[in-house]
């Protein structure tokens, strides 16, 4: 087990870098959640956003109402606070943060579920935190995908366990009533599918006017659980 100090200090450095740029990967996490947030159709909503890491998201998310980020990278969170004073941020672990009797329309969380050790607590955590009827927004790191990938080991501080879309799906049974569960992204850096999806293949492609070609096989490879990311849409489970 890792220390808390372990922790923060590895996801302060992590997270120092998302201040200023974000990859495919995380744009189109964001377009997910901003799609799902926009056909609900409402601007009070209260969302916390669980991992929020330097708070990128955030600037989005305050558009639909009231918003709290949560994450253990204390410095950067301190930073994200001064850039964005619209939304609450609050340091520390989730699982061992006291938020009182506050409980939120929506809870938002982008690649976090890895990097917790407790996974089932985490997701019983989320729906504590919901109202009735409240919405789980998540992405994380696909294992289907992943394994198909040279990944660096982690670093101190650093918890790592990836799920496939079954093992998400069994995770979030208890709580959370599965209404969306799709992936996205196929990103690889070795093999065939490295081929398959490189920029290098598929801007001449687009030249020639088959974009079309692109998009198809892209959305085949998604459809086949290879994309980076899990996108998981629940609903709060009632009880009985």
């Amino acid at each position: 087990m890792y220390s808390d100090t372990d922790q923060r200090n590895f996801w302060n450095k992590w997270n120092v870098s998302r201040e200023e740029t974000r990859g495919r990967v995380s744009t189109e996490q964001r377009e997910v959640i901003l799609r799902w947030l926009d056909r609900l159709g409402r601007r009070d909503l209260d969302i916390i956003e669980v991992g929020c890491g330097a708070g990128w998201l955030c600037a989005d998310l305050v558009r639909y109402g009231r918003v709290v980020g949560t994450d253990l990278s204390d410095d950067v969170l301190a930073r994200a606070a001064e850039r964005l004073p619209a939304a609450e941020f609050i340091a520390g672990d989730f699982l061992t943060l006291d938020f009182g009797d506050r409980q939120f329309d929506v809870v938002v969380t982008l690649e976090t579920l890895t990097h917790v050790p407790d996974q089932p607590g985490f997701m019983r955590k989320c729906a504590r935190l919901l109202k009735p009827q409240g919405l789980l927004m998540m992405a994380t790191q696909n294992k289907t995908a992943l394994e198909k990938n040279t990944v660096k080991t982690p670093e101190r501080g650093q918890y790592r366990r990836w799920v496939n879309h079954r093992e998400l799906t069994e995770l979030m049974r208890d709580d959370f009533e599965v209404e969306e569960l799709f992936s996205i992204t196929p990103k690889f850096n070795r093999g065939p599918l490295k081929i398959v999806n490189s920029e290098r293949v598929h801007r001449p492609v687009r030249a020639l006017g088959l974009g079309g070609l692109v998009d198809s096989v892209t959305r085949m490879q998604e459809k086949a659980w290879l994309g980076w990311t899990l996108m998981a849409l629940g609903r709060k489970r009632q009880p009985g």
